[in-house]
């Protein structure tokens, strides 16, 4: 009996044991998340003050074709194409045909190809996760995400930034349809985006070393506004700026030896 005692108490405390080092785990586990929800929502911030207004306008003008609530939440979560979605309310109050529409909105959103292929190794570290990921992308969530790597961030962080700026959208739809109804005066909100785009450049130019790339992307959207106007040089200015950065490839290479160099060093 004591002998059996002695090994049913040897089993209780290797049990005990086990629970605690479980229970320290998880906490640790809360923690690193907590760090990680923390500084995701810290760096969504800029784009929140921005789609929450824009949502907002969309929901407006969503209400002004005959469209409740319900497709404000449901457009914002599936849809999810911020100038893609303010084409669809013209569509809907144009009764424009599903052939236009699609063809419409590829051609608009078609620069998203190229915010996909410079993530792709990126989104691989997140596992079945990189789909919900490469679904949220858009052009200011790539803006902030580009900051992460910088940071050494978790790479949760890209999906928990896609997942907080989505949530503004569709926040600020359903508050822009709800209050359609009451007048209100967005002209100049939009500005916001830009406002956000230009620190944000500012920030990667002062941060990176390399400027081949925001020198190349600056100079190829100047010359195609120029000749193309506002509405049609996003595209071809990333085709170009691709091209240039591929077959410069070497030069990156080599500068980011120089730094790890200069690390050990």
């Amino acid at each position: 009996m004591k002998r059996f005692a002695i090994i049913y108490n040897f089993i209780l405390i290797k049990e005990i044991a086990g629970a605690i080092l479980i229970m320290f785990e998880k906490r640790k586990e809360c923690r690193i998340l907590k760090k990680i929800l923390s500084y995701s929502f810290k760096r969504s911030q800029p784009v929140m003050y921005g789609y929450l207004f824009l949502g907002i306008t969309f929901g407006i003008m969503l209400r002004e074709t005959g469209n409740g609530v319900f497709w404000a939440f449901i457009s914002s979560l599936f849809i999810y194409a911020g100038s893609g979605q303010f084409l669809m309310c013209e569509f809907i109050a144009d009764n424009a045909p599903l052939i236009t529409c699609g063809v419409m909105t590829i051609l608009l959103n078609s620069r998203h190809i190229f915010y996909g292929l410079s993530f792709l190794t990126r989104f691989n570290v997140l596992g079945k996760k990189k789909w919900i990921s490469i679904l949220e992308l858009t052009d200011e969530t790539y803006s902030v995400l580009c900051f992460t790597e910088k940071d050494n961030a978790h790479p949760l962080t890209m999906l928990f930034i896609s997942l907080f700026d989505h949530s503004y959208w569709i926040i600020g739809s359903v508050i822009g349809n709800l209050i359609g109804s009451i007048p209100f005066d967005f002209t100049g909100v939009d500005f916001s985006m830009t406002a956000l785009f230009v620190v944000l450049f500012v920030e990667q130019w002062k941060s990176s070393g390399y400027k081949l790339p925001a020198i190349t992307g600056f100079v190829s959207s100047v010359v195609f506004l120029l000749l193309l106007g506002p509405d049609n040089f996003i595209f071809p200015s990333l085709v170009l700026s691709s091209v240039v950065l591929i077959f410069t490839r070497s030069l990156y290479e080599k500068n980011e030896a120089k730094k790890k160099e200069v690390h050990r060093a």
